[in-house]
């Protein structure tokens, strides 16, 4: 089954982004309090715990959900295999996938540390398109 492991959300772009209990989505810009909502094509971006774990096994302690920015860790769905314009629900909120990987300007912390980031590869980035509460333990279906 895939599920969410973590929902996370920042005040403020380019930081690790902090856990919290639920995330409320809003269409047409993302996730209520994080810095990179707003009416554009990355409302919400999410990576799988899958590919924290890589780079766990690469020499990177003390990984966890948000580290790398995303909004939502799942496990058990390969994200990045999903076509551009997939549909997905978590609870009673959906998505569109707009994006898979992204172009790091500056690269992080993690980067320098090991010569590596998975975000860029492995993470996608949604819209919502249907609102809603998202939580962890909460399934994703593919629409």
């Amino acid at each position: 089954m895939a599920m969410v492991v973590g929902v996370s959300i920042s005040s403020k772009k380019g930081v690790p982004k902090e856990n919290v209990p639920e995330g409320e989505c809003i269409v047409d810009f993302g996730i209520k309090g994080d810095a990179h909502g707003g009416k554009w094509h990355r409302q919400v971006s999410f990576l799988g715990q899958e590919s924290i774990d890589k780079m766990t096994d690469l020499g990177v302690p003390g990984l966890r959900s948000g580290k790398f920015a995303e909004n939502v860790t799942t496990e058990g769905i390969c994200l990045y295999e999903l076509p551009i314009g997939s549909k997905f629900k978590i609870s009673n909120a959906e998505f569109e996938v707009t994006q898979i990987g992204k172009e790091c300007h500056q690269h992080c912390a993690i980067y320098h540390k090991i010569g590596d980031c998975v975000m860029p590869r492995e993470g996608i980035f949604a819209k919502v398109i249907k609102e809603g509460i998202i939580r962890p333990g909460d399934e994703i279906i593919l629409l």
